[in-house]
């Protein structure tokens, strides 16, 4: 997904416990990255943040969803390419 603007973030994806995920930030940008997790798709909570392209690889220690994507005021210019994987 690409991302050029703050307040936007890639769909969910539901990580089941033990599993890992990978994520893949590319791009020209200047902005702040966040990989988030949550129980209920409502409330968020910052795991990480990149403000540079990086490949990752992540586990779960219990179910969480997971999404990548840039917070309100985060976003300067450019255009990120985020995807997570299950």
């Amino acid at each position: 997904m690409n991302i050029t603007a703050q307040n936007t973030f890639t769909t969910p994806v539901l990580v089941q416990a033990g599993n890992s995920f990978d994520i893949s930030i590319s791009g020209t940008f200047v902005a702040s990255v966040v990989l988030q997790r949550s129980k209920d798709q409502v409330t968020w909570m910052d795991v990480e943040t990149n403000t540079a392209p990086v490949e990752k690889t992540g586990s779960a220690g219990s179910a969480w969803y997971f999404r990548l994507g840039i917070k309100t005021g985060g976003y300067t210019s450019g255009t990120v390419a985020a995807d997570i994987f299950d």
